[in-house]
């Protein structure tokens, strides 16, 4: 079988575009996903993973596109190596064929100063908000659901419908139902509603 070449595309929500990863970059096929770094429900990833064989390359646009921290990108690099798999980062200009000590340290130099930056941006944001909060003047996120509706949405989620697609039907992320779950498992969010008296209300047609 001829090798492939294999795009990583990730997003953080549905409503960001795709285009401009990889643009210009010549791959066989392409694997996306809509979601966090930071979740581990990238269903996109885990295709790519079983999907490639040894002698493709996976092309990525960037290392923050394919992993949630330096930890995650070493994991990740490492496996896909391992069983000869290339992996390019176009942004970084860093590609991996296997034991490269000299990529690896770039890797890792590169990834610590990303870290470093997000610990920093995260570092500003909690100042700021602290400030914002002395004025009297900050009042957190608005929530993306009403509580009955959350409710609801617990609720389905919870009988064992798809978190995908609730989150399609409500017009959120699927880590914002994630969310809403860890919330109602806390009692922040009382999931009343049973899957029956939801279904009464005329769902599940």
């Amino acid at each position: 079988m001829d090798a492939l070449r294999v795009g990583y595309v990730r997003v953080s929500s549905a409503l960001q575009s795709t285009v401009r990863q990889l643009d210009g970059v010549p791959v066989e096929k392409t694997f996306t996903d809509h979601a966090s770094g930071s979740s581990l429900d990238r269903s996109g990833l885990s295709e790519m993973l079983g999907f490639v064989r040894e002698g493709d390359t996976v092309l990525v646009h960037s290392m923050d596109r394919l992993a949630r921290d330096l930890d995650d990108l070493l994991r990740l690099v490492d496996q896909l190596t391992a069983k000869g798999v290339g992996v390019e980062f176009v942004k970084e200009g860093l590609a991996f064929t296997g034991d490269d000590s000299l990529a690896k340290l770039m890797l890792g130099i590169m990834g610590s100063v990303a870290e470093f930056e997000r610990a920093l941006i995260r570092e500003r944001q909690a100042e700021g908000i602290a400030k914002a909060k002395a004025r009297g003047v900050y009042k957190g996120r608005k929530a993306k659901l009403e509580e009955a509706a959350a409710a609801a949405m617990v609720a389905r989620a919870q009988a064992g419908e798809s978190r995908a697609a609730l989150a399609r039907e409500y017009g959120i992320s699927r880590e914002t139902v994630y969310a809403y779950l860890r919330a109602g498992e806390r009692a922040k969010i009382p999931a009343t509603m049973s899957q029956e008296s939801w279904r009464g209300r005329g769902g599940g047609r």
